[in-house]
């Protein structure tokens, strides 16, 4: 399991959903949809109608993989920074029982809000 206190999922930019698929395609489960996709300079964190799939890459080569599975329906709250006028990044951070917070980090230009409306269509 990812160690989220010192994992960084940061500077993540969308990813298109079509890649995302194909990456996750031993992941996925039947009837499973790949709404939102992101990915940082190695890692990624993919929103699916089912679950959040957050992909730490380890290692020189990149081939070792830790592959995290966060239920929707294990999250009690999440909380959402926008991006200002300076601070160019946006901010999740979702609590889960029995995991605890989950802090991600978003790059300029993603739509934070539209974010959210997925992760309420899921969780509320």
């Amino acid at each position: 399991m990812i160690d989220f206190e010192n994992a960084s999922f940061k500077k993540l930019t969308e990813w298109d959903a079509d890649k995302a698929r194909e990456d996750l395609q031993d992941l996925l489960v039947a009837d499973e949809v790949v709404q939102l996709a992101f990915k940082g300079v190695r890692d990624s964190v993919t929103f699916t109608n089912r679950r959040i799939i957050a992909i730490n890459t380890q290692g020189m080569t990149g081939k070792k993989k830790d592959m995290t599975s966060l239920p929707y329906g294990k999250v009690q709250a999440f909380s959402i920074e926008t991006a200002g006028t300076f601070d160019l990044e946006s901010e999740l951070e979702l609590w889960f029982s029995s995991l605890g917070r989950v802090r991600l980090e978003f790059g300029r230009g993603v739509d934070i809000r539209g974010v959210s409306r997925i992760l309420g269509e899921h969780v509320l």
